[in-house]
């Protein structure tokens, strides 16, 4: 290069002097970067305000929140609970001292689960009533006792006792076992069949007893007394039969209120006006 050309080109660069750079943002830009920080500065504000108005309102606290309290045995509830959706837990109990109140519009039902998620066991309180569907119900005393049981062969009663206070007592469709059958004191025993057949049946003997009162037995057509190897025995001071029917007796004899009890071949009894002697031969025309 010329000598004369690099001369005037130091003159050139010389007299301009250094560039001077502006680093950053001015105008609009930083008018906006400033209303977004101070935005963002306000709903942060806005937010924690809200947290702790969250925080006050539901009664979030280190042990819990309102009425649910986070022990070391898991969660407890203090006063109403409402629970929109199943509820899945080990085990529910109350305060020590406190009932336990189960609350519903509808029902409530308890589910007994299988490995296949089937219910084998279930309990449904309605209005309607109570059902229970399991394979067998037991009911417990507080010693072990079994009181009682039901199943699909059998239903046992296991207490010393059991009352009937129905009006109409206690209907069994079928056969009924019992060593022991015994009313209420000051009250009757009546053991009916309206439209069938009552049997009673014991391999030892049938003992039927009234300590303080009179037995009854009545029907409509026959009453049998029968003993296939023993005998019938009427232990009383009095035997009365005031519904047997009278022979035919002759007016010439004297009227007196003495009579002789016969009997027929086939066993029926009459009575026959008793006479100097046996007057049962002279009145067979009952027998006929």
């Amino acid at each position: 290069m010329p000598q004369e050309q690099y001369a005037h080109r130091s003159t050139l660069s010389g007299s301009e002097g250094p560039h001077v750079y502006k680093v950053g943002i001015y105008g609009w830009r930083k008018r906006c970067l400033y209303f977004f920080v101070l935005l963002l500065m306000i709903l942060i504000l806005v937010n924690l305000a809200m947290t702790i108005w969250i925080l006050k309102v539901m009664n979030f606290t280190i042990d819990g929140m309102g009425n649910l309290r986070i022990t070391e045995k898991g969660l407890r509830l203090e006063g109403d609970s409402e629970f929109l959706k199943p509820l899945y837990a080990k085990e529910i109990r109350s305060r020590p001292g406190s009932p336990l109140y189960l609350q519903s519009d509808r029902n409530i039902t308890l589910n007994i689960l299988n490995e296949d998620m089937k219910p084998v066991t279930q309990l449904v309180t309605a209005s309607d009533g109570i059902r229970a569907r399991g394979n067998n119900l037991e009911v417990v005393s507080n010693k072990g006792k079994l009181l009682f049981s039901a199943n699909d062969k059998e239903v046992v009663v296991g207490a010393d006792r059991l009352r009937v206070l129905g009006a109409e007592g206690a209907v069994f469709p079928a056969s009924l076992e019992t060593p022991y059958v015994k009313a209420e004191p000051f009250h009757h025993l009546r053991l009916e069949s309206p439209t069938r057949t009552l049997t009673m049946e014991a391999p030892k003997g049938i003992e039927i007893n009234a300590e303080a009162g009179g037995l009854e037995a009545s029907c409509r057509t026959d009453l049998r007394l029968d003993s296939t190897d023993g005998e019938i025995q009427l232990k009383a001071a009095n035997v009365k039969l005031p519904q047997l029917p009278r022979g035919s007796y002759s007016p010439s004899a004297p009227r007196q209120n003495v009579f002789e009890i016969c009997v027929c071949a086939s066993g029926k009894l009459f009575l026959s006006q008793a006479g100097s002697e046996s007057t049962c031969q002279a009145n067979n025309n009952i027998c006929l």
